[in-house]
């Protein structure tokens, strides 16, 4: 088997330098160099991925509205058959499909089936209101479908577990389906209220689509390839290429089994243990995968495994073809970093002493004692309690009850599992967290000394209370913010109880402080909804005394932000979206842009990312945010310069283009001192106050102010765009969000700004690759319509 690895590793050596950066220190600890995580991150181009928001464009094909009080699922089942053209193609509607309570629009993620596969970057994301399709993104495959894979003799020849074999032979007998034109469904009357619940219509039927599966190969090969691609530890990889045998052998596989299969769980899936360097069992099931042909002009399908694969550092989802050479098809890590710094030149509410909500670090302001944040709606039970059903940990010596609720007088609560992590390591249950006692009043000192740097670690450890603190109140508030402008359970937030709301539970965020896998980072991990987020946040020994990444607000804002930005596009149930080129650098700036609004204040300022945790003046980023072009001169066009191509430096010019457009919005609209909105009435009903415009009953909430509109744009455009978008598509789901909320009364201000940097209606692309690439040109004008309107404001 060691022929297998010999070649690819090569290869595999070159992607780790191209994508990623190998471990440099022995330990996060030492004197020596910034250790630094490798990551893996690409995939094939979509040369025909589009996305239409215009009504012209939807109605191309004769497309036209359907009756208002239709299901929105029976009108994205009629769409897609006209956009299919009566292609002989099947497709699933993903079960995390969802209403958005405050627009009214229902988005619809579509998921392609080819030979009773998914095709894993086959999406269709389609948005619906009152019969209307507003806008979708489609990245199906439309060529011929390949011949299925139909060699029984083949499976599993190498693998020695039977019942695997068994299972295989028991799920591929065949199976009755009722056909309704291109579409594969199941007949069941519950499966739509059970999983389509949160589909805020009476009217939909009972027809769910779904898939049947395929014969498999042994993936035992291809997960190995992976494995000795993506490990850090280079001896181990070396080891997997000499002597795979071993490793082969001692890989275990089981079949999963649903008892009421649907969607994804209707096909073959396996579970892999005893896989090297992974921390958990690796998920693995049959697919396909969109592969650019030789002419670059069109994408061929290729049968792949798909890999869900958890280890230390990273948990990726990849694909890799399932025959020899076994070649890695696309990897996106779930994880997302912060970058490290460039070089200097030469019941009762918990009380906390933190930097409150809007100081955003130690340099900006003092401490002082701030009360939990009880927003009924966004934590109805507060920031620490949950039901004993759904807490990970429950053993009675956490809960002051042992009945429906366990209450914690810890770091420990239904939206975020605070705690220290000094050995780097993935366990968080028993690591330590302070105790606030019954009072739950969480009042530590933080005065850390300047010591000499053999000393400075423990001096940082000695502030553990203060900083698990001060993590727990900001994630907290955070979850809270994000929550009040949509982004709730059934959209895919961070939560282990969903109150009978909807979407997946048991997610919460594990939030690990002074995290010992490194030094001046921080990262978050984003699976899909169901799985909980990941979040490490590290010391900086930019200065001395150390300086805490938990302490600047900024920084766990912008890695919170990912968990946001990745399962709002594309769906909850898919963290696939924003991988790598544009859409991964989107990923970053939206980070930066959110983390700069909350952070700033009505007298404008200019603000630089990540300067208190660096000890740098100017931050981690190339420029800071400014509206002054000789500060940051950033422009679409940047994109194409040396440096560029990767995902922080991409997500600055995306970040500073929210920038420059929110404070169009502002200019218009002025500025609210407070960026929540307003405690909802005991019955549930949101009060208009200050905050929101007033509207027609039954019209959406609109944010009266430029900078929390901007906000509830941003929010309400991740859920309109489509899987892996360009800018182009970000900023034209942004132009739409407002069309939906406000009638598009900001239309002239967003264009303005965007074409302020480059991203007018006349900017465009030449030769766009998948990381990034191409040749870009500046759009600097307005639509015409605009031109009077904005010569007049």
């Amino acid at each position: 088997m060691r022929c297998l690895f010999a070649a690819s590793l090569v290869v595999a050596t070159l992607a780790g330098h191209v994508y990623g950066h190998r471990h440099t220190a022995p330990s996060p600890y030492d004197d020596g160099p910034v250790k630094r995580r490798k990551t893996l991150g690409f995939g094939p181009d979509h040369p025909h991925a589009v996305f239409y928001s215009s009504p012209y464009q939807i109605q191309t094909n004769g497309f036209t509205p359907s009756d208002s009080s239709m299901c929105p699922i029976e009108v994205a089942h009629l769409f897609i058959k006209d956009v299919l053209q009566k292609k002989a193609t099947h497709y699933k509607i993903r079960k995390d499909s969802y209403t958005d309570k405050n627009t009214g629009v229902t988005h619809v993620y579509v998921r392609q089936v080819v030979n009773g596969l998914e095709v894993a970057d086959g999406d269709m994301n389609i948005n619906v209101k009152d019969g209307v399709v507003l806008s979708y993104g489609n990245s199906f495959y439309n060529g011929p479908a390949p011949v299925p894979f139909t060699n029984p003799d083949v499976a599993f020849v190498r693998n020695p577990h039977r019942e695997a074999c068994d299972f295989v032979a028991t799920m591929l007998k065949p199976q009755e389906f009722q056909g309704n034109g291109d579409q594969v469904v199941l007949g069941s009357e519950h499966v739509i209220s059970d999983e389509l619940s949160h589909i805020h219509n009476t009217h939909c039927g009972s027809e769910v689509p779904c898939v049947s599966s395929e014969d498999p190969t042994d993936f035992r090969p291809a997960l190995l390839k992976f494995m000795a691609t993506a490990t850090p530890d280079s001896k181990l990889a070396a080891d997997i290429a000499n002597d795979s045998e071993k490793y082969l052998s001692k890989i275990t596989v089981e079949p999963t089994s649903h008892f009421a299969p649907s969607g994804s769980e209707a096909a073959v899936e396996f579970v892999a243990g005893n896989v090297p360097d992974a921390i958990n069992p690796v998920k693995a099931r049959l697919a396909y995968n969109q592969v650019l042909n030789a002419k670059g002009d069109s994408t061929d399908l290729h049968l792949v495994w798909k890999f869900e694969v958890e280890m230390q550092d990273n948990w990726y989802e990849t694909s890799v073809s399932a025959s020899y050479p076994y070649n890695i098809i696309s990897v996106v890590d779930w994880a997302s970093d912060s970058p490290i710094p460039k070089p200097a030149p030469p019941p009762i509410s918990a009380t906390y002493n933190v930097f409150a909500w809007g100081i955003n670090d130690p340099e900006r302001g003092e401490r002082s004692i701030t009360k939990e944040n009880f927003d009924t709606l966004a934590s109805p039970a507060g920031w620490h309690a949950m039901p004993v059903a759904n807490d990970p940990s429950f053993r009675g010596s956490r809960s002051t009850s042992k009945g429906f609720w366990s209450n914690s007088t810890t770091t420990w609560g239904n939206n975020v599992f605070a705690q220290e992590n000094w050995e780097g390591m993935n366990s968080f249950i028993d690591n330590y967290r302070p105790d606030g006692g019954k009072s739950k009043a969480f009042n530590y000192a933080y005065h850390p000394k300047i010591t000499d740097k053999a000393d400075a670690l423990e001096e940082a450890k000695k502030y553990i209370n203060t900083t698990v603190a001060q993590l727990f109140y900001t994630t907290n508030l955070v979850h809270d913010l994000y929550y009040r402008y949509g982004f709730d359970e059934v959209s895919g937030n961070f939560q282990q109880y969903n109150f009978g709301r909807g979407g997946e539970e048991n997610d919460a965020v594990i939030a690990n402080a002074q995290d010992g896998s490194g030094y001046n980072n921080a990262n978050f991990m984003t699976p899909p909804d169901g799985q909980n987020g990941r979040m490490r946040m590290y010391l900086w020994n930019t200065a001395l005394p150390y300086r805490d990444g938990d302490l600047e607000a900024g920084i766990v804002i912008h890695e919170l932000s990912h968990g946001l930005s990745t399962r709002l596009t594309g769906g909850p149930a898919n963290s696939g979206c924003l991988g790598w080129g544009e859409s991964g650098g989107m990923g970053e700036g939206w980070g930066d842009f959110l983390a700069t609004t909350i952070r700033s204040n009505k007298n404008y300022s200019d603000y630089a990312m990540g300067a208190w945790a660096a000890n740098r003046e100017s931050g981690i980023r190339n420029y800071i945010y400014s509206l002054d072009e000789s500060v940051n001169p950033s422009t679409y066009k940047t994109l194409d310069k040396p440096g560029y191509w990767g995902v922080h430096a991409i997500g600055e010019v995306w970040a500073e283009m929210l920038w420059v457009v929110s404070q169009e919005l502002i200019k218009k609209h002025g500025y609210s001192d407070d960026l929540f909105p307003p405690a909802p009435h005991t019955d549930g009903t949101i009060p208009i106050g200050d905050f929101y415009r007033v509207t027609e009953f039954g019209r959406p909430l609109v944010p009266k102010h430029g900078n929390s509109l901007m906000l509830q744009l941003v929010v309400n455009a991740m859920k309109l765009q489509a899987c892996r978008p360009t800018f182009f598509q970000a900023r034209d789901a942004i132009i739409q969000a407002d069309q939906i909320l406000t009638g598009g009364e900001n239309f002239c201000e967003l264009w303005q700004g965007f074409a302020k940097r480059g991203m007018g209606p006349d900017a465009k692309v030449e030769g766009q690759t998948p990381w990034g690439g191409g040749i870009r040109t500046n759009g600097f004008t307005v639509p015409m319509a605009c031109r009077d309107y904005l010569d007049k404001h």
